[in-house]
Parts: C-alpha cells; sequence; structure tokens
C-alpha cells in the first residue's frame, strides 16, 4: 500500500543531542562475514532495517542460526561451505550490496542457488560482480539483470582482477570469493570503501594492502580455512546523518549534535564538500575502533553558503549523499557543479534525473547530462506552492531528501511511498519529531 507524507510547514530554529542507527554497509558486511564463522559472532546497534533484514533471512537459508534480544544480534554460521543441499531461493529485497556481496560468498556453492529482488533491484547492473565471479570459475544462468541463477565449484581459483568503477560493493564481492579461493587473489582497485579491508585486518585474515598510486590500490587475499567469530558495536550511519546535517546547516539560529558516528575517510566526502561550501561542522570526541574512525559530529546554523566546483576525487566518499547536498547547492550564492556522477544512475532510481526533477519542481535552475549536473542557487527561495513527489521506484533517498528540502524550503508538499524509509532508516520520522519537538 503506498502511504503519502504530507508536510506544509518550515522546521522552526533547534537546539538538539541525536543518536541514529547502526551503519547500514557495516550491518550487512557483519551479517554475510558472521555467516562463514562456526562460533558465535555478536554485534550491538545493528541495524534492523529491510535490507538488513534481507540479509539476515539470506544466510539463515544457507544454515546459519540468528537470534535477537533487546540489544543484540548473535549468528552462529555454518563456517566456509553453506550446507545447501537442494536448491535454494534468495531474495535480496531493495538491497544492491546485499545482493552483489552474497554472490561472491556462493563461490564454492555446489547446488545451484537463485538470486531475486524487488523490481527496482532487478533492473540493476551486475555485470560487474558476475564478470569477474565467472573468472573464479563460477556458472551463471543470466548474468546482467537479476534474476540470476549461480553455481559455485568446490575450489574456486585464485584470480587477477581490476576494478576500475571504484565499486565497494564490486571490489568487496571479489574478496569475499577470494576466502574461499586457493592460492592468492590480487585485485587492483580503484580507491572505494574500505570497510571490508578493515574488518578483515581486525579477523587477522590475511590481507595486504599497497597503494599502487593516487587513485588505486593493490589487495592482496589468501584463500582460508576458518573465519574467526566478529564482534562489533557498530557505529552510526554517515548516510543517515547527512539528511539532519543538511537540514542543521539550511536552518536558522540551529545546533545539532550527534552522537558516535562511523567518519571513516572513504565515508565523508559529504563533510568535505559541505566545508568547502562554508557549512560549520566540526568533529569532536574522535576515537578508533577496529580500524574505523568514530566521532561525535558537531553542525550549526551557515549562513553563508557558497557555490562550488566540486572535486570529482569526493564522489566515491559521498556517492550516496549526493542528493542532500545538492540542496545545500540549492541555497548557496552562486552555481555549483557536479561532475563524473553517472553511477548515482545506477542506484535504487536514475538519482541524478530524479535531483534534477525535484529542483526544478521547487524552481531551482539547473542544467543536467548523464554524468553532470549543474546548479544555480537561490539563498533566499521560499516555497508556497504545492509539490507531489511520486514514482520514484521507492526509492528511501529520494523520500528523505524531499521532505528535508519541504522543511528547509517550505511549500505544500506530497511525497509518496513513505513506506520506502525502511529500506535503510526505519526511525528518520521518529529521529525528526525528537529535533523538531
Amino acid at each position: 500500500m503506498n502511504k503519502i507524507f504530507k508536510i506544509n510547514r518550515k522546521i522552526n530554529s533547534f537546539k538538539k543531542i541525536i543518536n541514529v542507527e547502526g551503519d547500514k554497509s557495516l550491518s550487512i558486511r557483519w551479517v554475510l562475514i558472521s555467516s562463514l564463522s562456526k562460533k558465535k559472532s555478536i554485534a550491538y546497534n545493528l541495524l534492523k532495517s529491510e535490507d538488513v533484514m534481507s540479509a539476515i533471512n539470506c544466510v539463515k537459508k544457507l544454515g546459519s542460526k540468528v537470534k535477537f534480544s533487546k540489544n543484540k544480534c548473535e549468528i552462529i554460521g555454518n563456517g566456509l561451505h553453506y550446507k545447501n543441499n537442494k536448491k535454494v531461493v534468495l531474495n535480496a529485497g531493495n538491497s544492491g550490496t546485499l545482493a552483489r556481496l552474497i554472490l561472491g560468498l556462493l563461490i564454492n556453492s555446489k547446488k545451484k542457488i537463485k538470486l531475486v529482488g524487488d523490481k527496482s533491484l532487478s533492473k540493476r547492473d551486475f555485470l560487474r560482480v558476475t564478470l569477474p565471479l565467472k573468472k573464479f570459475g563460477a556458472q551463471f544462468n543470466g548474468s546482467k539483470n537479476l534474476p540470476i541463477e549461480m553455481k559455485g565449484l568446490e575450489n574456486p581459483r585464485s584470480i587477477n582482477y581490476l576494478e576500475k568503477k571504484g565499486s565497494a560493493q564490486c571490489k568487496t564481492t571479489i574478496m569475499f570469493a577470494a576466502l574461499k579461493s586457493k592460492g592468492l587473489t590480487t585485485i587492483k582497485a580503484k580507491k572505494s570503501r574500505d570497510h571490508t579491508e578493515l574488518i578483515f585486518r581486525s579477523l587477522k585474515i590475511p590481507i595486504k594492502i599497497k597503494k599502487s598510486d593516487k587513485k588505486f590500490d593493490q589487495i592482496k587475499i589468501h584463500g582460508v580455512k576458518k573465519i574467526n567469530p566478529l564482534n562489533y558495536k557498530i557505529p552510526g550511519d554517515i548516510s543517515s546523518c547527512a539528511f539532519f546535517i543538511v537540514l542543521t546547516l539550511l536552518s536558522k539560529n540551529s545546533k545539532l549534535l550527534i552522537k558516535n558516528i562511523n567518519v571513516n575517510p572513504t565515508r565523508i566526502g559529504i563533510i568535505k564538500i559541505l566545508k568547502m561550501m562554508g557549512g560549520s561542522i566540526k568533529f569532536l570526541n574522535k576515537k578508533t575502533y577496529k580500524g574505523e574512525k568514530i566521532s561525535d559530529i558537531l553542525i550549526k546554523s551557515s549562513k553563508n553558503l557558497n557555490g562550488i566546483n566540486c572535486p570529482a576525487k569526493y564522489n566515491s566518499s559521498a556517492i550516496d549523499e549526493f542528493l542532500v547536498i545538492f540542496l545545500v547547492a540549492a541555497k548557496s550564492k552562486g552555481i555549483s557543479y557536479f561532475k563524473n556522477l553517472s553511477e548515482l544512475n545506477q542506484k535504487e532510481s536514475p538519482r541524478l534525473k530524479w535531483a534534477s526533477k525535484i529542483l526544478n519542481l521547487m524552481g531551482i535552475k539547473n542544467i543536467m547530462t548523464k554524468s553532470t549536473i549543474k546548479i544555480y542557487g537561490n539563498p533566499d527561495l521560499s516555497l508556497e506552492k504545492k509539490i507531489n513527489i511520486k514514482n520514484f521506484s521507492k526509492d528511501h533517498r529520494v523520500f528523505m531528501m524531499s521532505v528535508i528540502a519541504a522543511l528547509t524550503f517550505g511549500g505544500k508538499w506530497k511525497i509518496n511511498d513513505l513506506d520506502s524509509i525502511k529500506t535503510s532508516f526505519p526511525k528518520f520520522l521518529e529521529i525528526l519529531k525528537k529535533i523538531e519537538s
């Protein structure tokens, strides 16, 4: 059922302290990696979103035992060999991260496994992971779009692979397959999120990483015979924070402290971009946990925001946050230019197109191509008109961007598919109420 969220108010000034739910990227990785250990793994603050629950359901179908209690989740897996004696159907729901990563773990599956997903996920490109998995020895019935049938082999061969898209999903898929292979796998990978590398190191998995050049890392992984259990206190998700960071920057006389957030250097492109634009953002109480950088984030209202020619080097570390970055550009002085963003159209919806469409509905001039967008800021824009956001493939980030736009620019908004937030951030509106109260 399509639930509609209506909003026709600007937010008042606020001074609040909040927490956000566990990091989605780390939550999904914890579930998948824990399924490889025969001993009990425990996670605290696991994100209970639809994407993570899809991951839980997948590993249960593959034989893992999962137990939830009030504040933790426990998984006991099957080791490196899943016990599927018959054909299994796995449903990744809306999660591209889950769908791509789990294929890497199925590299040694003796029986065919069918991977399906929802309508949106079934349109997305999977060749970026199926092509390297074929090099390991995997066989596929359909390899570009879901549904995909995959059969692995008992002893996958090791490979050398060049990953040049800057996709952490593709890189991690290959790394997962390498764990189950004999010999040494070498990946030359364009720089992207390094959560998997940090987890491997914390588990003492034999991995060597060296900078090949400024844009690429060389990763070497030996196959292993067992995986140690992974106990993890999952920090808050900076992608979830992004909406409240932008809300605070664009609100009058406001201040927000967000506690215990994962500020991994490969994830803070949004912070670097917003500070370049004049945003007041500080990291407080910094610490390191299992290789991840953790910090509180203090944000204050920022009056003098300016347009920028955004350096493309920040794209991969801000790829999930560009929708709200564009809202800051819309309220900044001057013109902002963002380039090399074709990857945005490989998400749950063609996000670059949707950003342009929403900005147009708001009356913000913009020029979009297949991989760029130029935004003509209007700091004085205050909306009174009706705006209806619909048919956006239930993309959670389009929904949340629209809510933040309504609260900061005004107008009478009708935003469809409220339930889309369950994908990544079920408590989005609940936390928003706390900020407004």
